[in-house]
Order: structure tokens, then sequence, then C-alpha cells
């Protein structure tokens, strides 16, 4: 849980990152859960796949997994290694541990090598959460769409966790948990994101089949939908324009902060949720996900 009150600032100024873009230089820096977060031993003894891992909601469910005893690996982009290393060592103060695993997830190969390598790193997996997911917004129509970036926003966003869940489920005992990022996007497409938000609509109706082909196992089957949340993904895939003012429209009137999704992911997680399949959970801030 999170013994705080909410106090990101209502008007994100402007700014914009390369993509995939670096925690440091965000204004404001994120929180991740750090100090805020506060564990109640709710994971103990889980062990934790977190891919998209060293950034963003990725960072604040490690830290939050770490402080309620599970141990994490994550999985990120070589060139994200930096940010890598500092979630490994916020996961370190928090008492934990945590596996990198360096890769490209968008071939069914580097997922088959993923899954191995993280049942290996970590002798055995609880829980995968499959967050990992790439956007850049288009403001042009589809006539102009860019060749290549379909593939790769679906590659990322729906292929992996497909081939992730398939060549982790025979590792995967009763009371193991799947979790997948989705978005408010899957409810409320954005002109500027339509293939991201059609991978998200995809992750959703994934995400109720698989919770039913793998339930007589005794494995759950979830997903969390975060509405606006201020992480690189943004400033490194809008212009400095749109990112001014983000997340104001929202009925709580400000973005979220990654620390304040990785409870959802903690109860998913957790024995708490043992009768909890087949849904979403929604973040956002007050949007509807229905």
């Amino acid at each position: 849980m999170t013994e705080r009150t909410a106090d990101f600032p209502v008007d994100v100024p402007g700014q914009e990152q390369s993509w995939p873009g670096a925690t440091s230089a965000m204004n404001p820096v994120p929180d991740h859960g750090e100090e805020s977060y506060v564990g109640r031993d709710r994971l103990t003894g889980k062990r934790a796949l977190i891919t998209g891992g060293d950034s963003g909601i990725g960072r604040a469910t490690a830290i939050a997994f770490a402080k309620e005893g599970a141990k994490v690996a994550i999985a990120y982009l070589p060139e994200e290694q930096k940010d890598a290393e500092e979630t490994r060592e916020a996961v370190g103060a928090a008492g934990g541990s945590c596996v990198l695993l360096p890769v490209d997830l968008r071939t069914e190969t580097a997922n088959e090598k993923l899954a191995r390598d993280a049942v290996e790193g970590l002798g055995g997996i609880d829980v995968l959460v499959a967050n990992a997911g790439f956007q850049m917004a288009h403001t042009g129509g589809i006539t102009d769409f860019p060749s290549g970036q379909l593939e790769q926003v679906f590659e990322t966003n729906v292929f992996s966790p497909f081939w992730l869940v398939k060549y982790l489920s025979p590792a995967l005992g009763e009371g193991a948990s799947v979790i997948i990022t989705t978005s408010i996007r899957a409810f409320d497409p954005s002109e500027p994101l339509l293939d991201y938000a059609a991978t998200k609509a995809a992750l959703n109706n994934l995400m109720v089949n698989l919770a039913s082909d793998l339930g007589p196992r005794g494995i759950r089957v979830n997903a969390v939908a975060p509405g606006p949340i201020w992480t690189p993904l943004i400033v490194s895939t809008f212009d400095a324009e749109k990112v001014e003012g983000f997340g104001k429209d929202t009925p709580l009137g400000r973005p979220g902060q990654p620390v304040e999704v990785a409870p959802a992911f903690v109860f998913l997680a957790s024995d708490e949720a043992s009768y909890v399949s087949g849904t979403v959970l929604g973040v956002t801030g007050g949007r509807p996900v229905f």
C-alpha cells in the first residue's frame, strides 16, 4: 500500500525525449514507491517476472513486489540498461533481489529464451506481469501511417505476452498469477494511438481467453488498465505540446504516478485475489473501463 497523499502537480510542463526516454530526465521525476510504498508481506516467497521493468509502471511494480516479499526478475530493452540498473538498486534498497534480463521481445524466439532464463534466474515462477509496451503518436491519417510501426506495436504489445504465457505456462503451478497491462485506450480509443489502442483491446480479449484456458490448472489471469500515468513512454512518444497538461482531463484532474498503479498488480498477484480471474482492474483517475 502507499502511505501518502497524491501530490502530483496538476500542470505537467511540456517536454519531450527521444524514445525510449530516461526517467532521470523527466520533470517531475516519477514516484515509483522508493520511499512512499509500504509493504505488508503480501507476496512473501513468490517469484515474479516483470517485463518493461526498467521504468514507469514496471519499475514501481518491481519495487512494490520486493517490498511485499517477492523475488523479481525484470526484462527490458538493452538500450534501457541504465534505468534497469536503477530499478535493481531500488529493489535492493527495499531488501529484495532483482535479476536483470535484457531482451527485445518482438520475436517468439526471444520470448522462449526469456521464459527459460527467468525460470532459471528465479528458481521457478509464480507471477508473470506482461507489462512491456510500445506506442508512438501519429497525427496524420492512415494513408501516411509509418511503415513498420504497426508491426512493432503488435509484436511488442500482443505477440510477446502470448508467447511468454505459452512458454512459461508449463512452469506455472496452482495459485500462479498472470497479469497483463492493458490501457484505458482499449475502452476510449485515441486517433493518434490507433494502433496502440487496438493492441490493448486485443489484450483484454486475450486475457479473458487465457483465464478460461488456464483456470482448470488453478492459474489466474487478469489485466490492469492504467489511465494517464507519468512514465518515460509519455515524454518519448508525444511532442512537448501534447505532454503539457498531461492527465488534466481525468475526473481526478491530474495524471497518476507509477506507484499508484503498482498496488493493483500486488493485489492481483497475491493470494487475496484467489477468486479473481478474467477481469480488468482500471487505475484511470476516474475514466470508465467498461
